[in-house]
């Protein structure tokens, strides 16, 4: 093996190869999975470990997800403390947000150990959201649940694969908890591939460079990170900034931030008592929520590290909605981390005015329609976050149809894979033109959705947020419009939902969802009146709104 030096340039190679590898983790996952969640969505993400479990490599996939793997590696870590207890070929899983699984026991997160001969150097996992781990309902999630243990099997941070070989009792329980085993062990499989294929390229990696050097390259990009975090905190204005906002459900959240002395200091520790139902989050995952809004503030571009984030002092109580205690239960944990990162980005968006926008629509309006697939008899589950408007910035309006902030780099699912996968139409998908988000700059654009039931009975379950109170404009602009979803019966009369769980669904049955504009910058009154006619001849605006509301005759 050639002698390598631990010179800048080398310590660029390595980290461009642990970048690599974390991304053909996810290329290989996606190529293997079964559930279109997965494999179509891309509801998931990979990322690369140091051996002390801070990130490393962060890879692709939804960004919320990439900041979970660091602190579900840490949990193994601090269980499996003994010698002998993590060896090569060994493979960990977690699901558990009291266990180090951060999210909601859908998301199961898989994590395999990396040896250079006897020395631990990485850890390679990754992260996605599996269509069914057993529960009160189809789905595993609803918001019917008032514990924990009615949304699903818990894995408690455990070893699923020993010295390479699989913990067949342990594969047996977690298929037979699951109303869709089958989808559910091919897209673990497909999770325990990924972490393999990363932890081959790895050790070819140490075997090159050597394992001093290896290690060396992971300490210095984290030292880098940290320092180019630390310039860019220095460049925000400093000060305490505070905001409190009411939610849907009428309760008050309050976020503190500090920025200053090399700080960004989080304080949430004024917040409502946890709730009985799964609308409350770990402390974790709030932790995830402020990395994301520090990385956007800090240095947005580069990759993320665990030394991206050293500078963040977070502060929280636990027993509230954003430190929840077991045995609440943590299903819609997704809309309540939103609210955290919604928060602390209205918090200082006035403060920061070039590099916050209005706000967005700013929920996933996570989607669960399910039942007994019409064509093959088997249970089909759909699972859908939603395309919505995000706000105007101020150099220009906001985009249209986007995922919200939390959910990144993910797709919607192909109207065609949805209609042969699972048991229903997809009769339109158009932009939501309803009032909303009006500026100098506009709001983006949410849309509206038709779902048609083919089976003769099946459930509605979904959970949105920003309904009752819609993205917020800045500077005079408008705030957006309301997320929700209609229910239109084939027999009966139409309802409309913020939330509701295992709805009885029959044939020919319409799902119409309906996202949100992102919030509008500006006096409207200010806006280029060419623009607004544009508007007006596309369809996305009214004549009689343009004359209301812009002082425009189109």
């Amino acid at each position: 093996m050639a002698k390598h030096g631990n010179d800048p340039i080398t310590f660029e190679i390595i980290q461009n190869s642990l970048q690599a590898a974390a991304d053909e983790m996810f290329a290989a996952m996606r190529k293997t999975a079964m559930s279109s969640i997965i494999y179509e969505v891309l509801d998931m993400g990979t990322g690369i470990m140091d051996p002390n479990g801070e990130i490393a490599s962060s890879g692709a996939g939804i960004p919320a997800f990439i900041g979970v793997l660091d602190k579900s590696v840490k949990v193994i870590i601090r269980k499996f403390s003994n010698p002998g207890e993590i060896e090569p070929g060994d493979i960990f899983a977690t699901n558990d947000p009291y266990h180090g699984g951060v999210t909601h026991l859908n998301d199961i997160v898989v994590m395999m150990p990396v040896f250079r001969q006897e020395t631990l150097i990485a850890w390679c996992a990754n992260i996605a959201h599996n269509s069914d781990v057993g529960g009160m309902a189809p789905g595993s999630l609803t918001g019917e649940a008032v514990s924990i243990f009615q949304e699903g099997l818990r894995l408690p941070a455990i070893k699923i694969i020993s010295g390479g070989r699989t913990i067949e009792p342990v594969m047996e329980v977690i298929k037979a908890n699951s109303r869709m085993p089958d989808v559910l062990e091919g897209d673990l499989w497909a999770a325990i591939a990924s972490v393999r294929i990363g932890a081959k390229r790895l050790e070819a990696l140490a075997d090159k460079y050597g394992t001093e050097t290896f290690l060396a390259a992971m300490d210095s990009f984290m030292d880098f990170g940290e320092q180019s975090s630390l310039q860019a905190l220095a460049k925000l204005p400093e000060g305490s900034f505070a905001l409190s906002e009411e939610q849907d459900n009428g309760q008050i959240y309050n976020v503190s931030i500090t920025i200053g002395d090399g700080k960004f200091q989080v304080d949430l520790r004024d917040n409502p008592d946890q709730l009985d139902g799964p609308l409350n989050t770990s402390r974790d995952g709030v932790m995830v929520a402020a990395q994301m809004i520090f990385k956007s503030l800090t240095d947005p571009y580069s990759p993320a590290n665990g030394g991206s984030f050293r500078p963040i002092e977070l502060l929280t109580r636990e027993g509230s909605v954003f430190h929840a205690r077991e045995p609440a239960p943590l299903g819609f944990y997704y809309e309540i981390e939103l609210r955290v990162y919604d928060i602390m980005w209205r918090c200082l968006a006035h403060h920061m005015p070039d590099k916050l926008a209005a706000g967005h629509f700013a929920s996933v309006c996570g989607t669960f329609v399910g039942g007994i697939h019409p064509d093959t008899g088997r249970q089909y589950t759909v699972i859908e976050p939603q395309l919505g408007g995000w706000g105007a910035s101020r150099g220009g309006d906001g985009n249209t149809a986007m995922f919200c902030g939390f959910h990144g780099e993910t797709y919607n699912c192909p109207a065609e894979i949805n209609e042969a996968r699972n048991g229903l139409i997809v009769d339109r998908m158009e932009l939501n033109t309803a009032p909303g988000g009006e500026g100098r700059h506009m709001g983006g654009r949410g849309i509206v959705m038709d779902y048609r039931v083919r089976s003769e009975q099946g459930f509605l379950t979904a959970g949105y947020t920003r309904s009752k109170f819609p993205a917020w404009g800045l500077d005079g602009g408008m705030d957006g419009s309301p997320n929700f979803i209609e229910f239109i019966p084939k027999v009966g009369e139409r309802k409309t939902f913020a939330a509701v769980s295992g709805l009885t669904t029959r044939k020919d049955d319409i799902i119409r969802v309906h996202t949100g504009s992102g919030g509008g910058l500006g006096d409207p009154r200010e806006r280029d009146p060419d623009l607004v006619r544009t508007d007006v001849r596309n369809g996305l605006l009214a004549p009689g709104r343009a004359r209301e509301i812009f002082g425009i005759d189109p």
